[in-house]
């Protein structure tokens, strides 16, 4: 009987495109979902769907049942959150949790999906996979819980789990349903609202590349190694000028000093905490994003043949969706 590929987080952002490169290649797909999921992204696939929790380590066991391979791209992506702990226990004891699963199944292959976040932040000239995580002086509970999950990922491959780490960088692309915070940027800078700017650096890459490469990297992705995907480094007013380009409107002009960014999102966050919206960006993202995120993402090229879509080609695919769907007014 054929084994399955259990996609983790299917129901989201990069696990839905996951999902559908792997159905792309005529495997068959075994998808996890919670009885409170939003199901938009699996219900038109011809996949099978199972009820788990990455919490319960014997549910994802039981899910794992006629799998040979686990994409895990479930996790808690919120740079602020009511209850910070929350996310300590989804993306530290859930991936261990699933980790657990995965070894007691006899899984031949994991493809864990970490972030650009664990590298941490360095500026210019880029980095690459051996870069220090240097954000433990940042208010950001994600990306310190997500290099906690990172390091149990290295434990469970020194307990003998055939695991691959792979971590991109700013994620942009189609059925981003949530969205993401890099979902909500993009609608933020093309509903042509957002006047204002910062100087920074980021880098990236399309979801549909992301999705391909975790495919790669369970074929040929080495055991115990990381690699970042990522595509095109770019300076963040260049980046909002192209998204603003694309949607037709006028891009952000009001350039705000690193000082001011920094105060406003205190202010923000104290608001978030009164009204329990979530803040329109964190002191954690402004200091990530004032420190810049550029990265030599050539090990992930050239081990896995990591594809890299142009930008403007990635932009206009995600723009054109969120119009399509409703989160951006048509033209």
């Amino acid at each position: 009987m054929e084994k399955k590929k259990l996609v983790l987080g299917a129901t989201g952002f990069i696990g839905s495109a996951v999902m559908r490169e792997l159905l792309k290649d005529g495997e068959a797909v075994k998808v996890v979902a919670r009885k409170s999921s939003n199901t938009a992204n699996i219900d038109p696939y011809d996949v099978e769907k199972v009820y788990a929790d990455m919490m319960d380590s014997d549910s994802m066991k039981k899910a794992l049942e006629g799998c040979d391979t686990l994409y895990i791209t479930a996790a808690y992506f919120a740079h602020w959150a009511p209850d910070p702990r929350k996310l300590y226990e989804t993306n530290v004891g859930g991936t261990k949790a699933t980790l657990q699963a995965a070894l007691e199944a006899g899984i031949e292959k994991v493809v864990y999906t970490s972030t650009n976040n664990t590298i941490g932040a360095h500026g210019s000239p880029p980095v690459d996979e051996t870069a220090d995580f240097n954000q433990w002086d940042i208010d950001d509970d994600y990306s310190k819980s997500k290099y906690l999950a990172e390091i149990e990922a290295y434990k469970y491959g020194a307990r003998g789990l055939p695991i691959v780490i792979v971590n991109p960088t700013f994620v942009v692309g189609t059925n981003d349903i949530r969205p993401t915070p890099s979902g909500r940027m993009i609608i933020d800078v093309a509903s042509g609202k957002e006047a204002l700017y910062m100087d920074g650096r980021t880098n990236i890459i399309d979801v549909d590349d992301v999705a391909r490469g975790e495919i790669l990297a369970a074929k040929k992705g080495r055991v115990g190694e990381r690699y970042i995907f990522g595509g095109t480094n770019v300076n963040v007013p260049e980046f909002y000028k192209l998204i603003a380009d694309i949607a037709g409107v006028e891009p952000p002009k009001i350039k705000v000093p690193y000082s001011i960014a920094l105060l406003a999102g205190h202010a923000f966050v104290a608001k978030a905490k009164r009204t329990g919206i979530p803040p329109f960006v964190t002191p954690g993202e402004i200091m990530i994003g004032h420190r810049g995120e550029w990265y030599d993402c050539s090990k992930a090229h050239n081990e896995l043949g990591l594809p890299s879509t142009p930008l403007p080609e990635t932009i206009k695919k995600a723009v054109d969706w969120f119009r399509e769907n409703g989160y951006l007014s048509k033209k």
